[in-house]
């Protein structure tokens, strides 16, 4: 019995400072953690939030961890598991933003704003001091730096002076803010009655206004007069969209590839390959949509998907490639993350990219010698754009940005700055030769290792104190953190489906990073196999942390 009494709750002499025993509770508390989490209740499931409980449970009954050791874990894991989504969802951000990410960015504004005036009206209905209720706000939103805002703002103007009722309503309310938020995600689900097959189907298909829309292939014949005699390059100049043109039949002749010289007449069938948004506008300038089966007629040419594994040509842009010329093949599209890119000539490419090429078999065999096409050199993970990334991450959070009429600095925090410069790095790193593909495995476990590292540190720093405080008159702040947790979330929920008509499982990822909630991103994602929540999650989570941090910042500013 010494011997397990030394072996839970630590020796110096047997543990050599306590770091040991330190990592021997957090496994136990990720291993019993993700146990619990799978145990199903009337078909519902913790999922990784169960660590979380298990490090409560640890926590209450004293079998703890350095304190030093814990606090590194904690904010470690949390930039590992934002830095993975950032990398994942970088390449299709900004053009998610572009395309519907406003309306997205709006729902979660909504949702921000909702709670801090739920926050303040219970505030005026309680009676209770701002900073518990600001406590209490962060833990139900699980803001973490929201809440370490929140104390520094407190200690400035109180001149060192710390409010420690700020981080005991974090700790009441966090528990129930993360389950909250997965539990009014279920809720959703039935109150609006979702259809999951069919949203799994839209959301693959990429029917949302926030997402990329998918390529489609459309057969035309050329009927505009003014188009005889023009090139396929003058076709583009004309257009000024993005498109490609696979093949083209001319009168009584077989089909072939094109290239820039190819010339177009009246009468011509071609294979175009464009966006769903431009289809309509290159339609009406080129003439009419007809049937046309190209693999029957064309036999002779096959098409393949070819995956982007030289290190040479990450960043290269198609045109520079002139792979029509050199190996007789078309790139028709470039599938990146899941999402499908027109083949434009100022496209670069990206380690881990698949491109679609048409052409003879010898000539896609040839172009893929080019590209390299092998799986295993992408299995070596990448390390230098990771830990560059996580480093320019952690100097952007720690920088401070004045705003006029609030007297204290606002900060990105370990969370905000590492997610944003990983969407910088995932989008714009190929730019610079910076290779910056990881395998969805390497991903995988990056994301799923920090979510665990976190949620175990939360859970044993907020065990010690929990019980105690419920039992004092603390369960109220429960209460209280519930109804700040999911009213906005279900109004915000109901907005989204009934007004925005958004995909369930991109409203869902759009909820999660409201609440900046990472294990309701996890249990999100877990629903369906496409990247909807993981992208809805990061489009408004920069804007999010940023009101949610400014929001606990001004409420203690102004009413402490």
């Amino acid at each position: 019995m010494e011997l397990l009494d030394h072996l839970l709750w630590g020796n110096e002499s047997l543990w050599g400072g306590g770091v040991a025993h330190s990592i021997l509770i957090l496994s136990l508390v990720i291993t019993l953690g993700i146990m619990l989490g799978k145990m199903k209740i009337a078909g519902i499931s913790l999922g990784v939030t169960g660590i979380l409980f298990i490090g409560i449970a640890f926590g209450h009954f004293g079998l703890n961890v350095n304190e030093h050791l814990l606090h590194f874990m904690k904010e470690f894991g949390l930039i590992l598991f934002v830095y993975s989504i950032g990398l994942q969802v970088g390449p299709g951000f900004f053009a998610s933003f572009r395309k519907g990410g406003i309306t997205l960015n709006k729902l979660a504004a909504i949702i921000v704003l909702s709670g801090v005036a739920v926050t303040l009206a219970l505030y005026y209905i309680t009676g209770l001091p701002i900073t518990t209720m600001v406590g209490i706000m962060s833990g139900a939103v699980t803001n973490t730096p929201g809440l370490g805002a929140a104390q520094q703002a407190y200690s400035d103007i109180h001149l060192g002076a710390d409010a420690v009722d700020i981080a005991t309503g974090y700790a009441v309310a966090y528990p129930l803010g993360v389950v909250g938020a997965i539990l009014t995600i279920l809720l959703l689900r039935h109150l609006l009655h979702i259809n999951t097959q069919s949203e799994e189907e839209k959301a693959s298909a990429g029917a949302d206004s926030h997402q990329n829309p998918t390529t489609v292939r459309v057969t035309l014949e050329v009927i505009n007069q003014a188009l005889e005699g023009k090139s396929i390059a003058d076709l583009h100049r004309l257009a000024t969209r993005e498109f490609v043109v696979s093949r083209i039949c001319h009168a009584d002749s077989q089909p072939e590839l094109v290239d820039t010289h190819t010339i177009l007449h009246c009468g011509d069938k071609i294979l175009v390959i464009t966006t769903q948004n431009d289809i309509e506008a290159i339609t009406a300038l080129i003439g009419v949509p007809v049937e046309m089966n190209w693999h029957d007629i064309s036999k002779d040419m096959i098409s393949r998907k070819i995956l982007i594994t030289k290190p040479e040509l990450n960043g290269k842009r198609l045109s520079e490639l002139q792979i029509r010329s050199s190996c007789g093949v078309t790139i028709t599209r470039v599938n990146r993350a899941g999402i499908d890119l027109v083949a434009a000539g100022n496209l670069p490419l990206q380690l881990g990219d698949r491109v679609t090429v048409v052409g003879p078999e010898l000539s896609v065999m040839q172009a893929e010698r080019r590209f390299g096409n092998s799986l295993k050199r992408l299995n070596h993970p990448n390390l230098i754009a990771i830990f560059t990334g996580i480093a320019l991450g952690v100097l952007l959070g720690s920088l401070s940005f004045h705003f006029p009429g609030i007297p204290q600095p606002v900060k990105l925090g370990l969370a905000g700055g590492p997610l944003i410069v990983a969407i910088l790095i995932g989008r714009y790193g190929p730019y610079y030769k910076m290779v910056t593909y990881t395998t969805m495995s390497a991903n995988l476990m990056l994301r799923e290792t920090g979510i665990s590292l976190f949620l175990a540190g939360v859970g044993l720093g907020a065990g010690e104190n929990f019980v105690p405080t419920i039992l004092n008159g603390g369960y109220i702040w429960i209460l209280y953190g519930a109804v700040i947790t999911v009213l906005p979330l279900l109004v915000a929920g109901i907005i989204g489906k009934k007004i925005y008509k958004l995909n369930y499982y991109t409203l869902i990822g759009v909820l999660s990073g409201a609440s900046t909630n990472p294990p309701a991103l996890a249990f999100s994602s877990d629903q369906t196999t496409t990247d909807a929540p993981s992208v809805g999650y990061a489009t408004v989570y920069p804007l999010t942390m940023f009101l949610r941090v400014l929001a606990a910042q001004l409420l203690v500013l102004f009413f402490a």
